[in-house]
């Protein structure tokens, strides 16, 4: 089998002596419903660590996604000679690179623009949030059958981390793709479909890494920087608002108490794992309790995943809110050897901009996510490793050429409406050349004007980043392959 065999993999469990640390450890395994025939497999993995100075050979990719919908208007592709109506409030500014203009509230991106590139031609026929996110997340166009956008379905197509996942092997006791701060959850309550396995069976579910724990009931739930989005007005961060970097360690003379709340975090993770289709096996079971279990004994888990354990300076680069830790925690795990890290920026459709749109942008969502992706590209450039991650920065759609008033808006303040027609989206990194512009709009900003890419394509991009071969499919239960490319990668990018 080639290194990119799509058969499931079966951990090989090396049977070295336990540790005193291990021992301590392992002895809480009980409270998890383990047996010993566990034990043997935590202990090999309990002091393999990696160094952050050794260089990486292998290829990563970190996907922002801006659920929502960021307009392509306000940001990468303004249209200043278009009526106000059109151009909006927003004024461009000039970038590092010679003729490229983006937002004026986008001022730290605009000064590295010799390291990211845009597309400003990406289209897709779908307006509503639901199919937005499955065609975005999925990079398929088609809506699967029984497509339901109240909830995700087992005929869905899976998302770009479970098909990473499903191909790659772990790397240091982490999957090979994860998503973080949380899932995508709208205030109602529902799931946003696109996010999951779908096809592929629910054991291939991404691992969720939950670290935006606000849950006031009082603001929408979600990865908000300074920013809790309610459509009509901002809100500033709860005093007791925690970013909570996951901490699986046992200390000896942890009570049992004490023990139940890391548990209870754990189990969250080990939950995703688990979940077994009606054909799995007591061994994938096992397996899947063994991977989550392991976490506890992995000190280069725990450093990937503990953000508020970064130099002060480097927290302050990042931007010290959800935005800022997701995206340093994201640098943490690839460079811990995790393949591909979604980060859902933010929840409840956080730049979805219907009303009140450009104070909104402006002041609690462009600040943050300027320090934060700009902090991203710098930070891997300066490690040297900038060629090695490709960073993609997208949304579900664009917006509506015309701003408006949406009607019954509480601020009576302008915003945009839903676009699949055409967004901008930002790249970096990954061998892509900067100042690069790919494609174009028309004058109104509507539609591509030349070389439209569809999800298709950028998914292609994000496969070809990771090394993955054109011919490469996984297999269903049924032993039926299923192509992973379907469209060819952006071309001209590098």
């Amino acid at each position: 089998m080639s290194k990119f065999g799509c058969e499931d993999r079966l951990n090989t469990w090396s049977h070295a002596p336990l540790s005193r640390r291990l021992a301590i450890q392992a002895g809480s395994i009980g409270l998890l419903g383990l047996g010993m025939n566990h034990v043997a497999g935590l202990s090999s993995l309990a002091d393999d660590n990696i160094g952050d100075e050794n260089p990486r050979q292998q290829k990563s990719v970190i996907y922002i996604f801006l659920s929502g919908g960021l307009a392509q208007h306000d940001s990468f592709d303004m249209k200043p000679q278009a009526s106000e109506e059109i151009r909006g409030e927003f004024r461009p500014i000039s970038t590092a690179t010679p003729g490229l203009q983006i937002c004026e509230h986008l001022p730290m991106l605009a000064a590295i623009s010799n390291q990211w590139a845009l597309v400003r031609s990406l289209t897709h026929p779908y307006n509503e949030h639901s199919i937005g996110h499955h065609v975005m997340l999925t990079g398929r166009t088609p809506t699967p059958g029984g497509f339901q956008p109240s909830r995700p379905t087992a005929n869905d197509f899976p998302s770009i981390p479970s098909i990473v996942g499903r191909l790659f092997p772990r790397k240091n006791n982490l999957p090979p793709a994860a998503v973080l701060p949380e899932q995508l959850i709208h205030v109602s309550g529902r799931k946003i479909p696109g996010q999951y396995a779908g096809q592929m069976g629910e054991a291939h579910d991404p691992l969720f890494i939950e670290a935006s724990n606000y849950r006031d009931t009082s603001y929408v739930h979600g990865a908000f920087p300074e920013y809790g989005f309610q459509r009509w007005e901002g809100r500033t961060t709860p005093k007791n608002y925690q970013f909570e970097a996951p901490r699986f360690e046992l200390t000896p003379g942890m009570l049992r108490d004490h023990f139940a709340s890391r548990l209870k975090l754990l189990e969250s993770l080990e939950s995703q794992r688990r979940t077994l289709d009606a054909a799995a096996t007591v061994q994938q079971f096992d397996r899947m309790r063994e991977e989550s279990i392991s976490l506890l004994t992995k000190s280069t888990v725990q450093k990937a995943l503990d953000v508020h354990a970064a130099p002060a300076r480097v927290q302050d680069r990042y931007g010290r809110n959800s935005f800022g830790w997701s995206l340093l925690m994201a640098s943490q795990l690839v460079r811990a050897g995790v393949r591909l890290v979604q980060v859902n920026l933010g929840n409840d459709e956080s730049w979805d901009t219907h009303e009140a749109a450009f104070p909104n942008l402006k002041n609690f969502l462009f600040p943050p996510t300027d320090r934060a992706v700009s902090a991203l590209v710098e930070d891997l450039n300066d490690r040297g490793m900038l060629d090695d991650v490709l960073i993609v920065m997208a949304g579900e759609f664009g917006r509506t050429p015309k701003i408006f008033t949406f009607p019954g808006a509480k601020s009576n303040l302008p915003g945009r409406d839903h676009w699949g027609a055409l967004q901008s989206v930002f790249l970096a990194g990954g061998g892509v050349k900067g100042g690069t512009v790919i494609g174009s709009s028309d004058a109104l900003g509507a539609y591509p004007k030349d070389d439209p890419q569809r999800p298709e394509n950028l998914a292609a991009t994000i496969y070809q980043a990771l090394g993955l071969p054109r011919s490469i499919a996984w297999k269903d239960k049924l032993d039926r392959p299923h192509y992973v490319y379907h469209g060819d990668p952006i071309p001209g990018l590098s």
